[in-house]
């Protein structure tokens, strides 16, 4: 398992605290037991077979059950093993100081595998306990936990501004440049409250919400951001909100995990500090006195 997601016998040995030799044997074995080769190796990589593949997507799920009872049956009360999420990358810089102090302070005997990327990766075939995810998730083999929901926000650079104008409405986007959010050379519609919806033009694709949001900052173009993301930029007018009033749904914010597998408490953990932090996030994110009120 631990071969197959760090992709290297010494690799596997360092997390192990054993030899690659002894992996190397170990993995031999397993080869010898189920009468197949499971992995191609060469000097660059370590690759798994086909046969290879479909064994670690059998037996994955069934060491993570086994996983989740110890936790479950520890004695001592805290929290053991290894934990291991994904989340986007500019989540992740929202996150992950309070994740490494808080969290990883309190339980000093757990291991943290953290995975950041912005695409949808696949929970199973990765091997995650929990992935945070931010829109809509309506995969059918997936478990979804609400965790908040956060603003989403138009912006745009002053020197953009000056330039072109402040759009007041939703039509005024239609003639206004984009960063774009695109997938697959695909640009995303941008959709609005009331039902419409524009596809944006603009001389920038980014799949990257950091790259978005550096985009946007250099007067290239409108940006969807979150406003947790921006308001710092926001507060100290390097970034202006030309959101029209009321325009924009919130964006839900998710934990997710696998359809069936039993859910280790250290995951119900770190959900609920994610879900504690995502709240403070978006009281930071409101006005001030919206944010006042929320606290009272």
């Amino acid at each position: 398992m631990r071969t197959v997601e760090v992709g290297s016998f010494s690799a596997a040995a360092r997390d192990l605290k054993t030899s690659p030799s002894a992996i190397s044997k170990s993995v031999g074995g397993l080869e010898k037991l189920v009468g197949s080769r499971l992995f191609l190796r060469s000097t660059r990589a370590l690759i798994l077979t086909p046969d290879g593949q479909m064994l670690f997507e059998r037996i994955g799920p069934l060491l993570r059950e086994l996983d989740a009872s110890d936790d479950g049956l520890s004695s001592s009360g805290g929290l053991t093993g290894r934990l291991r999420f994904s989340m986007p990358v500019e989540m992740s810089e929202l996150f992950l100081g309070a994740i490494f102090t808080k969290f990883a302070e309190e339980y000093p005997d757990l291991t943290l595998d953290v995975g950041l990327t912005d695409r949808f990766v696949d929970i199973i075939r990765d091997d995650y306990d929990v992935v945070f995810r931010v829109g809509e998730v309506v995969q059918p083999d997936l478990v979804v936990r609400h965790l908040a929901d956060l603003d989403m926000v138009l912006v745009a650079a002053p020197s953009l501004l000056s330039k072109r104008g402040v759009p007041r409405t939703i039509d005024a986007f239609q003639s206004m440049p984009f960063a774009r959010y695109s997938v697959g050379s695909r640009p995303a519609h941008i959709a609005f409250a009331d039902g419409s919806r524009i596809l944006p033009t603009g001389r920038i694709d980014c799949d990257s919400g950091i790259a978005l949001h550096t985009a946007a900052r250099h007067g290239l173009g409108v940006a969807l951001l979150l406003r947790c993301v921006v308001v710092d930029d926001l507060d100290s007018g390097i970034l202006i909100d030309v959101t029209p009033a009321g325009a924009l749904k919130p964006m839900r914010f998710s934990a997710v995990h696998a359809l069936g597998r039993t859910v280790p408490s250290r995951v119900k953990l770190l959900s609920d500090f994610v879900a504690l932090e995502a709240q403070k996030l978006t009281i930071r994110a409101q006005s001030p006195g919206d944010a006042a009120a929320a606290r009272d």
